[in-house]
């Protein structure tokens, strides 16, 4: 077996698969975000619970929230608690086997580009809309890793000057540290947000998009903002890498207009004469991150062994 857990900031799904990738079951919890310690508690109790359950320690797969610097620590925008930390050592030393870990929005491209949404092309890259805006690029099946591993933060790409002026948006600061991330105008927390500046009305996403849907002119106005915005940041992404596809996860991938209205938004920020990537739902839905950091274990790539030497730093 191979344990795969998807880190969200809102949400944390732990399943289990076989050798050849078959979800065998699942779990989900809720994220803790503010205290390092009982994030790294409920992780164990997910991962000691199974090994009782079936009688054996099998090898785990984490995909992390944010960025994991050259020395194995975390900055995470949407799991604060985890900052500064190394999540892998204190979840290895807790946990006494070796444990592989990546962003969780690139093993969600990993995922949908083997086996996925993505599996008949070259250049994938997968976009997850949840609590925030991130992802990763896939080249011929193996990631794209860059130097400092920053490659394809499009969430943490700048709100351009020209949309903030046509919309009179304001400049809102963002949990990495910078102000004006365009994940804070179209991830979900996003794009309550942008609704709240327009209309003075707190509404979840769902009660939005119903409303879009039904006319309502507030949250129509609310939501052509939010595809100029996002088409706008995925036509920088086809600007810096040209994917053939961009596959959508997270919560605001199940809103099926913006598979069809997106590509003509994309195109409006591109130059002229030339087409947006294709774009589509995940193949594995909500276990594509999970399915993505089983993947990892399974091609060993990224995996931080435990040293004997380190104590938990929780």
């Amino acid at each position: 077996m191979i344990y795969g857990l998807d880190i969200g900031g809102t949400k944390i799904e732990f399943a289990r698969f076989n050798q050849k990738l078959r979800k065998l079951d699942s779990r989900r919890v809720d994220t803790p975000t503010g205290d390092f310690r009982a994030f790294i508690d409920t992780l164990v109790e997910l991962v000691e619970s199974a090994d009782r359950q079936h009688g054996t320690a099998a090898p785990l797969g984490v995909g992390m929230p944010g960025l994991v610097d050259r020395d194995g620590r975390s900055l995470s925008a949407n799991v604060p608690c985890a900052s500064g930390r190394n999540v892998a050592r204190a979840l290895g030393e807790r946990l006494r086997r070796p444990v592989a870990i990546e962003n969780d929005c690139r093993l969600f491209a990993l995922s949908e580009a083997r086996g996925g949404a993505g599996n008949d092309h070259r250049h994938v890259y997968g976009a997850v809309l949840g609590t925030g805006a991130a992802g990763g690029l896939v080249v011929d099946g193996e990631l794209y890793r860059s130097r400092q591993g920053i490659a394809g933060e499009y969430g943490h790409q700048q709100l351009p000057a020209r949309l903030q002026q046509k919309y009179e948006l304001p400049l809102l600061p963002c949990g990495c540290g910078l102000s004006g991330c365009m994940e804070s105008y179209i991830a979900g927390p996003g794009l309550v947000s942008l609704h709240r500046h327009f209309a003075a009305q707190s509404l979840t996403v769902p009660q939005l998009v119903q409303r879009w849907r039904a006319g309502e002119a507030a949250a129509a106005h609310t939501m052509e903002v939010f595809l100029d915005l996002l088409g706008a940041a995925f036509a920088n992404l086809a600007m810096a890498c040209d994917p053939d596809i961009i596959v959508l996860g997270g919560g605001l991938s199940h809103i099926e207009e913006l598979y069809t209205r997106l590509p003509a938004t994309i195109e409006q920020h591109l130059f002229s004469g030339f087409r947006a990537p294709a774009l589509a739902p995940p193949k594995f839905g909500d276990a594509s991150g999970a399915r993505g950091a089983a993947l990892l274990v399974q091609s060993h790539e990224s995996e931080q062994l435990l040293p004997e030497s380190e104590t938990d730093p929780g």
